[in-house]
């Protein structure tokens, strides 16, 4: 009996141990936050309205998601109520600035050329700051869109380029201030002008705009949101900015020193760390907001091109655990742990039926979690997808995140 009791012991006091040595396995489960796509989100334009390239996101306090989109992108044929005389019934070019509710009706809408303010001639980016200002910057050279490089690395040639400047107006679409004037930037180190800037955000700890500044220009430069007086800016790893043409993007080479065109995307967390998206070097670098650099990290480094990290968006935990990224020329959502930088997993494809993606732009999330994304060239597109919590990873790329 003794030897009954003596071998149950060890096998009791064995298992007891197993299960203490498979605690840390389970425990290593890593997780990331899990989506799908709402195919019915948003609502349909009305007056026959359609949308051109989708250039800009953001979401306000009020989880209003507003988009700016460039009519002068559309094809003659989506504009045919537009001819003199109508040609048909449909289409017409939806207003630049477009404001959604959160059920995704259509709730506000302005913008354009022609109303006694600088408008872009080719608008890029937009910012709704945290006291409910409009932020709009703009990428054309001339007068008239342009279609953009294959290689946008390039884009940052001499001469006179029109948008120059950046906008700021009320939600109702008044002009409050310019910065910078068409025509008039002098390059990376010009601290009056900007020159094709991509996109901006407003830090409410210090009422400070940080701006991407973005298609013509290397850098991030920082003004006083009120009054548009220059602060600081800075290029890559927190150096002078240096106009010199870089060779063509090649992922063998060491990391360039400089920024390539276009620095496309700044997103900053609470914690004061700035995100800035070197697109065409497919890295995002990462500041403190006085400019010293923190550290960076490549996504899909082999990508030529467009590049690869074209925005990016913060979870809406506490922490902000995760970033977002647009990925426009791999058509995905890269998931990414903010801490380690590390890529968790992704989602999206390449195609045109909810939860694909044809150039995915820009991507912002609301107060619930929800993911949003615009669609540049002929994606032309505004979609949402829906915060389902933390899932364990299973794939490195989930692919469509359609409804269940």
């Amino acid at each position: 009996m003794k030897r009954i009791l003596l071998f149950t012991t060890v096998i009791v006091a064995f298992w007891i141990s197993l299960q203490w040595t498979k605690q840390p396995v389970e425990a290593a489960v890593v997780q990331a936050p899990r989506f799908e796509v709402d195919p019915m989100w948003p609502k349909p334009l009305p007056n026959h309205w359609v949308i051109g390239a989708v250039i800009g996101l953001d979401i306000d306090s009020n989880d209003h998601i507003w988009i700016v989109h460039r009519e002068g992108s559309l094809e003659a044929k989506e504009q045919y109520a537009t001819a003199k005389p109508p040609a048909s019934q449909c289409c017409a070019a939806a207003p630049p600035v477009l404001e959604f509710d959160p059920a995704g009706n259509l709730v506000g809408h302005w913008g354009g050329a022609g109303n006694g303010y600088d408008w872009p001639s080719s608008n890029h980016g937009i910012d709704v700051d945290y006291k409910g200002n409009v932020w709009i910057g703009g990428n054309g050279r001339g007068a008239q869109p342009a279609a953009l490089a294959h290689d946008e690395s390039r884009m940052a040639s001499a001469g006179a380029v029109h948008d120059s400047m950046l906008l700021k107006f009320t939600q109702s679409g008044k002009l409050l201030m310019q910065i910078g004037r068409p025509n008039q930037s002098q390059g990376s180190n010009d601290i009056a002008n900007l020159r094709l800037p991509a996109k901006s955000i407003v830090d409410p700890k210090t009422n400070e705009l940080y701006v991407a500044d973005g298609y013509g220009n290397r850098r991030v430069i920082v003004f006083d949101a009120d009054t548009g007086k220059y602060k600081r800016h800075w290029g890559a790893y927190g150096h002078k900015p240096d106009d010199t043409q870089l060779p063509a993007y090649n992922p063998a080479d060491p990391p360039a020193q400089q920024f390539r065109t276009p620095v496309h995307c700044v997103a900053l967390a609470n914690d004061g760390l700035l995100y800035v998206c070197d697109r065409t070097n497919d890295r995002i670098q990462v500041f403190r907001t006085d400019g010293t650099f923190v550290k960076e990290v490549f996504i899909e480094k082999s990508t030529l091109g467009d590049g690869a990290v074209f925005d990016i968006a913060l979870s809406k935990d506490p922490g902000q655990k995760y970033l977002y990224v647009a990925d426009g020329s791999n058509m995905k959502v890269h998931v990414v742990q903010r801490d380690n930088l590390e890529v968790l997993t992704a989602f999206g494809d390449g195609g045109r039926q909810p939860g694909q993606f044809y150039a995915v732009h820009s991507i912002a999330t609301d107060s619930k979690g929800n993911v949003y994304t615009t669609e540049t060239y002929r994606g032309q597109r505004l979609q949402k997808f829906r915060f389902k919590g933390l899932a364990p990873i299973t794939s490195k790329s989930q692919g469509v995140v359609w409804p269940k």
